[in-house]
């Protein structure tokens, strides 16, 4: 079973002179109660799930009372008094799973939506969808047609989140937004992501680490998804973990915000010792409870003329560093 850190046990006061970002509350604020999914234990209030069209997934509350579950689309099938299933529907889109407290009687309690833990679920386009590396207007290219190492996280993805002008700022989680981790190429809409919850868990559990230890309130995800086009045209590795959804090139960019790592280590400068700071704590986290499918590589990059210092973090499934 995985476990991601507890976001309650992450309380901490902001150095002197260090600003919050509206909305930092989130990350010491956990949910009223944990949920088992994907044999995962979440505390976030907010959580990710990617499906396939008819795809049924089990959630389970880890509360001392009933729990109910309301979805705006699908099919949903009680198990316990505090275990649900939910059948995703047959076409692509995007809906709201709620889970909350019953009241007495069995209904849902009243709530303020404090008692309330989210999913915010998106039916996938599948892979068959592709044609000639183009899906609905928008070029995807061609995975490698056999696997890094024989290794299954490298076998092409299942399916594509279709993004909409309508969809990209949902939340993924309390601290991210679909739209973050969209491809750099130049496209219309809609466009389209693979998006891996194992990368946001593990993303989330670094924010929670990062607030403890410098009062940052978020990470700014400078590279997220890159389609196999895209990643061949600016010449990265053929392998690239971006390619697959679990993979992002992050810093920490306070308000006021300006596009750059801020200077972590207080030294005056915005350089890769900031970048070595963050890698330092996403490393350490890395190393204590995040084990099976959140392992994966790590590293640190200094700035260039198109962009500032950051950090490489994914969930590749072996441990890397550089």
């Amino acid at each position: 079973m995985l476990l991601i850190l507890v976001l309650g046990a992450v309380g901490g006061a902001a150095p002197s002179g260090t600003a919050r970002a509206q909305g930092s509350s989130a990350a010491v604020d956990p949910a009223p109660f944990s949920v088992r999914y994907r044999d995962h234990v979440s505390w976030l209030r907010v959580n990710p799930l990617f499906v396939l069209p008819g795809q049924r997934i089990t959630l389970e509350a880890q509360s001392t009372s009933g729990v109910a579950l309301r979805a705006s689309g699908g099919r949903t099938e009680r198990l316990g008094p505090r275990r649900w299933a939910w059948t995703a529907p047959p076409e692509a889109g995007q809906h709201r799973l709620s889970l909350t407290p019953e009241a007495s009687g069995g209904s849902a309690g009243p709530g303020d939506g404090r008692s309330r833990v989210t999913f915010n679920a998106f039916v996938m386009v599948p892979r068959s969808e592709v044609r000639d590396g183009v899906l609905n207007g928008y070029r995807i290219g061609r995975y490698p047609e056999s696997a890094f190492r024989g290794l299954a996280r490298y076998r092409p993805p299942e399916g594509f989140v279709e993004v909409t002008p309508e969809n990209r700022d949902v939340r993924v989680s309390p601290h991210f937004r679909l739209g973050d981790f969209l491809c750099k190429q130049p496209a219309g809409w809609p466009r389209y992501v693979v998006l891996e919850e194992r990368l946001l868990w593990k993303l989330e559990a670094v924010v929670a680490a990062l607030h403890r230890r410098e009062g940052a309130s978020s990470l700014h995800v400078m590279s997220g998804y890159r389609t196999p086009h895209y990643n061949a045209a600016i010449g990265q590795a053929r392998h690239s973990r971006h390619m697959y959804g679990d993979a992002a090139d992050v810093f920490v960019d306070e308000a006021p915000e300006d596009g750059h790592m801020d200077d972590l280590n207080g030294d005056g400068r915005e350089n890769r010792a900031d970048a070595r700071r963050l890698y330092r704590i996403a490393d350490r986290v890395a190393r204590t409870r995040l084990v099976d499918r959140l392992i994966g590589g790590m590293g640190y990059y200094p700035a260039t003329p198109t962009h500032g210092p950051f950090v490489h973090i994914d969930a590749r499934g072996y441990r890397a560093r550089w």
